[in-house]
Parts: structure tokens; C-alpha cells; sequence
């Protein structure tokens, strides 16, 4: 049994636009806008109900197909999400819009999540025909080709992001972890050490910090974090915790997260790493407390994880019926969680 960790490296574009780009495809309507709730709220049953009421009410055709294709991707049914993202596509005036690219971006989710990543990589290409300073499709299609094993591809398209934006180490950050992740992180860590190099004394404690946790120097990245601290913000706690996590002080690592929370309540971040500290240390009480509280916090975009922490903390604790109980209904939110389901495999057990 093993603990929450990490989102899969890549995060595609698809899923922080649920509400965003409806420019230039006409009006939504009431219908569609109250479907696009319930698809915020994860209520993805309700929303197909709800295109269906939009359809009946002759609102727009292809902000319909759209909706429908995210909503069947919140249920794992890849292929009638790619039917409507298709279809929303297949339903333009022919003059290309911004729609247009929001879509392509959700259908080459799509495309790979149902294992079809030659389409995905088809996708980005289409957006980079026609946007070729896409900077978020190169990223994303590099990630595409380490999945085909395309290394070389790969290394083009994420050089390439860099040259875009050599500043952007949020970014680069992501690349490493990309490339970290399909066993190429001396890789990934090269792009670490050549923007410290580039930037010299200009580069601010808070992400030389960052880049020290990355390129696994714990010591230096405590240091430069502690600087960053007291100007900080919830990330600059986060990674000075988990810096001193990893170098085996969790005792210190929970008081970090502790001092931050102290002030402000609003990072579930925060409290999914104090969480997973405190399991660290044995108690699990006080980390299922942190996953609870973290799950309070509005607009999180980690209640996945939470949730799913907050069960494993149950299970330490013993107390099966209520992981159970709990775990029934977060498969039924997401339903293609292979851990989530081996974990129900182990629950049958006790």
C-alpha cells in the first residue's frame, strides 16, 4: 500500500479549461453554462444531461460537442470524448478560431489517455501548423514523444520551449520531471544546471532553491529556501519542507508546513505534504486531519489526491469499513485510477 504521489508528468492543457475559451464561437447559453459547472464540480452524469437539455434548446452545436467530450473524459470514455471533440471540430464555419485550438488540445488528451499517441502527437502538430510560437503544444508533444520513445524528438521539442523562454523555470522544472521520468533525468538535470549557470547571482534564492531540490543537493536547497522564507510564499514553504524531508527531518519538514498554515489555511498543497510527512513519522491521525483540511480548502485542484491520501490514512488507522466506504465513491468520481482499484482489491481483504 503505497501513498499518493505526484500527478503523472504530464499535465495537459485540456484540464484547466473547462471555463476558458469560448471566444470567438459564438454565444453558450444558459444550458451550456450551467452543464460547465457541474463539469467544474466533477459532476460529469449531470452535465451530458445537461448538453442534452443545451442541444434540445438549439444552443451552440459545437460548444455542445465540446462540453460533452470533456465530460466523457471525466468518465474515462476516451472514445465518445474524442467522437465530440471531433465532432465540435468538424462543425467550424472553416475559418479557424480560438475554439478551435482549445479543442485540439482536449482531443490530443484524449488521444493519448486511450493509449492512441501517434493521434495525440497528430494533434499538436495541427496546432503548431497554424500557432507555431505554441509554446504549451511543443512542451506537451514532447512529453507525447518520450511516451513513443522518441527521445530525439523529444529533446528537439523541449529545446526548443527553452529557447522560447529560458526564465520560465516553472517550466523547466516540468521538462525535468518529464525526462525524469522515462529515465532520463541526467538529462532533465542538465537543464537545471545550465539555467543556474545562465542566470548566475540573478537567479533569486527561492528558485536556485528549487533547483537544488531537483538536482538532488538537499543542503544547498535547505539554504537558499530558508532565504527565500521569510518573503516567501506557500511554494517556498513547500519546497523548504520537502527539502528537509528529504534529507530524513521530518520533525522540522512538519513545522515548516505548520508555520505556514499558522498564517494562511488557503494551501492544500501545504496540507497534502504535512500530510504525507506526518504518515512519514507514524501519525496517522494527525496526517488524515491534514488531508481533510486540505480537502476544505475551495478551488483545490488536488482533491483527487487528497481524497485518495485521506483513505490510505484511514487504512493505517485501521479503521477499514470507513476506506472502504470512502473508496467506493472516489472510483466512482474517477474510475480510471489503477491504484485506487488495487487498493479496493487489497480493502476486500480485511
Amino acid at each position: 500500500m503505497s501513498l499518493r504521489k505526484n500527478k503523472k508528468w504530464i499535465v495537459l492543457a485540456g484540464s484547466v479549461l473547462v471555463a476558458g475559451v469560448l471566444a470567438g464561437c459564438g454565444t453558450s447559453g444558459e444550458k451550456i453554462d450551467n452543464a460547465t459547472q457541474l463539469l467544474e464540480q466533477l459532476n460529469y452524469e449531470a452535465a451530458l444531461a445537461e448538453f442534452d437539455l443545451a442541444e434540445e434548446a438549439g444552443e451552440n452545436e459545437r460548444l455542445i460537442a465540446r462540453g460533452r467530450g470533456i465530460a466523457y473524459m471525466g468518465l474515462t470514455d476516451y472514445d465518445n470524448a474524442i467522437a465530440n471533440f471531433e465532432a465540435s471540430l468538424g462543425a467550424s464555419d472553416g475559418f479557424v478560431q480560438n475554439v478551435d485550438f482549445d479543442v485540439n488540445y482536449y482531443l490530443a488528451a484524449a488521444y493519448f489517455k486511450s493509449g492512441q499517441s501517434l493521434e495525440a502527437e497528430e494533434a499538436y502538430n495541427a496546432i503548431l501548423a497554424l500557432r507555431p510560437d505554441e509554446e504549451d503544444a511543443y512542451f506537451l508533444r514532447g512529453n507525447v514523444r518520450l511516451e513513443r520513445g522518441n527521445y530525439e524528438g523529444a529533446k528537439e521539442d523541449f529545446d526548443k520551449v527553452v529557447s522560447m523562454d529560458s526564465n520560465n523555470y516553472d517550466r523547466l522544472i516540468e521538462i525535468y520531471r518529464a525526462l525524469e521520468h522515462y529515465g532520463y533525468k541526467a538529462v532533465g538535470q542538465e537543464y537545471l544546471n545550465n539555467a543556474m549557470k545562465a542566470a548566475g547571482d540573478k537567479m533569486d534564492s527561492y528558485d536556485s532553491g528549487r533547483m537544488y531540490y531537483y538536482l538532488e543537493d538537499y543542503q544547498k536547497a535547505c539554504v537558499a529556501l530558508e532565504k527565500a522564507r521569510s518573503k516567501g510564499d506557500a511554494e517556498s514553504f513547500l519546497y523548504l519542507g520537502k527539502s528537509y524531508e528529504a534529507t530524513g527531518d521530518y520533525n522540522y519538514a512538519a513545522s515548516v508546513y505548520n508555520s505556514w498554515i499558522a498564517k494562511d489555511t488557503g494551501s492544500a498543497a501545504i496540507y497534502n505534504q504535512l500530510g504525507l510527512c506526518e504518515m512519514q513519522m507514524g501519525s496517522y491521525k494527525r496526517a488524515l486531519d491534514a488531508f481533510q483540511a486540505g480537502k476544505k480548502v475551495e478551488g483545490n485542484s488536488l482533491m483527487q489526491t487528497l481524497s485518495f491520501n485521506e483513505i490510505v490514512a484511514y487504512e493505517y488507522l485501521g479503521e477499514y469499513t470507513q476506506a472502504s466506504v470512502l473508496l467506493d465513491s472516489y472510483l466512482k468520481t474517477y474510475p480510471d485510477d489503477e491504484v485506487a482499484k488495487r487498493e479496493k482489491q487489497f480493502l476486500a481483504t480485511r
